[in-house]
């Protein structure tokens, strides 16, 4: 009788567990979708308060020819004369322009608002590759610190190529993820929808490769863990090449889509990979206060803007989760083949973490504007330290008292990065972490600030507001236009002002100045400063009035440190 009572208490007591297991698992399920829905607003809210960026122009002008080669009939291929896009995938692009022919919204906005939601599409994929690895406390926190590193959130409106990829990359992680456990029995619809993410990626920029590398790495992986002999081997490898056929296939039909040129030339897609490693040109960037020309750049230069990019809490995870690895590492008492056999989706993520973060320091690619060029890292950075989190903390449930500590230091963080944020706003992608200077003032001195030049929507007002004042005061018009030149490109200032401007590339004759103040070169032109964008105590931009200006003090000057 006492036997059967002490079964039945202990069923009982396994229910409860189960019961509150559901229940947490409800609640953070919960939040995620609070956390999606409250991203979704805030897109649909600020899409349209976002300044156009370098590179957007010439991109979307790409998006058009490649509209136009289509529709063509093929015949008109101006698309692969154009600068150099042809090395690029046109995705994002082609989607955006023909997204213009049907949307009743200015092309900019919806260039900003498509790349948002591949921002959030982004947080997804990440929400769901860190519940399938952790569960859902982890999922909850990877989507949470995504969201709050400006240099995703923040980017998401305006980084148009670079997010986008990301969000790919992610998804392509994700399928990645699914498929690890069952190399030699793949799924077909997971195989086509692995190939339909890849597919996005190489349609973007040559860099998908490293998703097929990371595939192409697990596949060994697995084979040496779950394949001792060579025949074994031999068998795994078939097994996994005809699983992945529909992804290759698929990823192929689609990188011939958006990226045409490259099906061109049977050398085309190694001329693209070879410049996207020796990209370079005479172009200077900074890091903690050095300048270099980017062909000479520290090999820690990511890692050192990873650093002071990422929210405090982020690193914390990331610090977290290093130190338990490390300790996971160190208590293996087993062979490896036998400890790594059921882990294989964890492995999946260490490829993406572990591989391009040492072909950086080995390759020692040109790279500027901090971590634009390796934002597809982010998201499996973001995976990695909410794992980090949600085990130390899981670990301490025996200890109260540092679980709060844990909690309290987490959560103060959180807030503190979410205000800065705030008050970014819309430069969150500029932000930095306390360890880049004592404060934004410093560290946007130290390093790159508004390195797309968002700057210009803002700017562009503070200039005609400034000319409507003094036109009303005077009460008359200037007959001659007025001359702006623009520490950017020419088209960033022009598509703000109204026709009494003209952008113009003859700083000399200029009559009015706009520029930001990365890397000094609101320096570059004299002028009196009419206006100024400030956050936080940091100057991001200026306007400058040099029409009373004479001789030589209208000619410009070359940016240098201090």
């Amino acid at each position: 009788m006492g036997i059967t009572t002490a079964s039945h208490r202990c069923i009982i007591g396994r229910l409860i567990i189960r019961m509150l297991h559901l229940m947490t698992s409800t609640i953070y399920k919960r939040l995620s979708y609070a956390l999606f829905g409250a991203l979704a607003i805030f897109i649909l809210l600020t899409f349209k308060q976002y300044g156009v960026s370098n590179d957007e122009e010439v991109q979307h002008i790409y998006g058009r020819l490649l509209l136009k080669f289509y529709s063509s009939g093929f015949a008109d291929q101006s698309a692969f004369a154009y600068k150099n896009l042809y090395l690029y995938g046109g995705f994002f692009d082609l989607v955006a322009a023909s997204l213009e022919k049907i949307l009743p919204i200015w092309v900019w906005d919806i260039r900003h608002l498509l790349s948002a939601l591949f921002g959030l599409a982004g947080i997804v994929a990440v929400y769901k590759i860190t519940e399938k690895l952790a569960g859902e406390r982890a999922a909850i926190l990877a989507a949470l610190l995504l969201a709050l590193t400006g240099a995703w959130s923040g980017a998401m409106f305006t980084h148009t190529k670079d997010v986008s990829f990301g969000a790919c990359m992610t998804w392509a992680l994700y399928y990645t993820t699914l498929i690890a456990d069952k190399l030699d029995r793949i799924p077909r619809n997971l195989s086509i929808k692995l190939g339909i993410a890849l597919g996005f990626a190489l349609g973007l920029r040559i860099g998908g490769a490293f998703a097929v590398i990371y595939l192409m790495l697990l596949v060994i992986i697995a084979s040496l863990i779950q394949a001792p002999s060579l025949k074994e081997k031999l068998s795994f490898y078939t097994k996994a090449f005809i699983g992945l056929l529909p992804a290759g296939i698929v990823a192929f039909a689609l990188m011939a889509l958006f990226w045409p040129w490259a099906m061109m030339g049977i050398d085309h897609i190694l001329i693209a990979a070879h410049s996207f490693s020796h990209f370079a040109f005479d172009m200077s960037t900074i890091a903690n206060g050095q300048w270099f020309n980017i062909g000479h750049i520290s090999r820690f230069y990511l890692f050192e803007y990873l650093a002071i990019r990422l929210p405090e809490v982020f690193l914390l995870g990331l610090l977290a989760g290093l130190t338990l690895c490390s300790a996971a590492l160190l208590r293996i008492n087993t062979r490896l083949r036998t400890y790594f056999a059921g882990k294989l989706p964890e492995i999946t993520l260490a490829i993406t973490l572990l591989f391009p973060l040492l072909f950086v320091l080995y390759d020692r690619p040109a790279l500027y504007n901090g971590v634009r060029h390796f934002t597809f890292v982010i998201p499996s950075l973001a995976i990695f330290a909410s794992i980090g989190l949600s085990n130390v903390y899981q670990s301490l449930k025996s200890h109260p008292r540092w679980k709060i500590i844990l909690t309290s230091i987490c959560l103060l963080s959180v807030i503190n990065t979410a205000y800065l944020l705030f008050k970014l706003h819309p430069y969150q992608y500029i932000y930095f972490n306390h360890f880049a200077g004592k404060n934004l003032q410093k560290a946007s001195h130290d390093w790159e600030g508004d390195y797309w030049s968002s700057n210009l929507l803002e700017s562009s007002k503070i200039l005609t507001n400034y000319i409507n004042t003094e036109e009303a005061r005077q009460a008359k018009k200037l007959d001659e236009p007025y001359y702006v030149a623009v520490c950017a490109e020419s088209f960033q200032g022009q598509v703000y002002l109204d026709k009494r401007f003209i952008v113009t590339k003859d700083w000399v004759r200029a009559d009015f100045y706009i520029s930001a103040t990365t890397m000094n070169n609101d320096a570059m032109l004299n002028g009196k400063t009419i206006g100024t964008i400030e956050r936080l105590g940091a100057k991001i931009a200026v306007v400058k009035d040099r029409r009373d200006l004479v001789g030589q003090e209208r000619r410009p000057h070359q940016a240098k440190p201090d």
